[in-house]
């Protein structure tokens, strides 16, 4: 099993490192932004014209002027702080989708889209700021390109476990796989809720230097909670995303520090 040892050292030593901003976590992303930006832009025009755009001028107009407030101050909040490179990098787009689906999303480069099934969930303006914040923050902290640079690196391992067990009879080899199929999976899924809860702080801190009130945040997953009905859901070790319950109070206990955060930004356009 040295050779796993070996191998997986190896490609940890080459693995670029960053910080990121406000949150202060470490994260592994080696995929470069040229190399996944146009291929993403490509495939936010292509679904746009595969899908239908609301007819609700209302509902439009309100999702593209919060998310034009809320990436303008993404905006100078990165320019403010020596990142003028990755500032130039984003084009921001906010378009309503017309879909009965519950959701909202946002590619790498600042592409996001609304469904109009979210908006009774969002109920006001706030509400789509705290749902806008959160996805605008999945750009911002490239969750996106860590995504990828973790599946890399779980192909990565599973080839190091299958070169490690090579000279082991088949049972050695099955239990092998096995175990570093369900270890490396519930590691992707834990590194997913890192990643939603991350772009709640991110999102609450950048909807309040928006202007907005940040107690929406938690009251959107309150009406989240209330729709999922008694059902529940899951395990949270099994899912994606948090508990319904877990996000809201995390948002009201991070409340007091994102409006220190936005405070401070609005203070001197500098957030450490």
């Amino acid at each position: 099993m040295k050779k796993i040892v070996i191998l997986v050292l190896t490609v940890f030593l080459f693995v670029e490192c960053s910080t990121v901003p406000i949150t202060g976590r470490s994260r592994v992303n080696f995929v470069n932004d040229a190399q996944v930006l146009p291929a993403s832009f490509a495939q936010y025009s292509s679904f746009l014209e595969e899908n239908k755009l609301s007819t609700n001028r209302e509902m439009t107009n309100q999702i593209k002027n919060v998310g034009k407030n809320i990436s303008a101050a993404v905006d100078r909040f990165m320019r403010a702080n020596n990142m003028v490179e990755e500032a130039n990098s984003y084009k921001w787009e906010f378009n309503l989708i017309e879909d009965k689906t519950v959701n909202a999303w946002c590619m790498p480069g600042g592409k996001v889209v609304f469904y109009t099934g979210i908006m009774p969930i969002c109920a006001n303006e706030n509400g789509v700021a705290a749902v806008m914040g959160h996805e605008v923050a999945h750009a911002f902290a490239k969750h996106g390109q860590e995504r990828m640079s973790q599946g890399q690196l779980q192909q990565l391992g599973g080839l190091a476990v299958a070169l490690g067990t090579s000279n082991k009879d088949p049972k050695t080899q099955q239990i092998w796989n096995t175990a570093f199929g369900v270890g490396s999976g519930l590691g992707m899924l834990k590194f997913s809720r890192v990643h939603e809860q991350e772009a709640d702080r991110l999102g609450l801190v950048f909807m309040i230097m928006a202007g907005y009130d940040g107690n929406e945040a938690a009251e959107v997953w309150v009406r989240m909670s209330e729709r999922a009905g008694s059902g529940g859901q899951g395990p949270e070790i099994l899912s994606t995303h948090p508990t319904n319950e877990s996000r809201i109070a995390d948002l009201r206990a991070y409340l007091p520090t994102a409006k220190k955060y936005a405070e401070q930004y609005n203070a001197n356009g500098v957030v450490k």
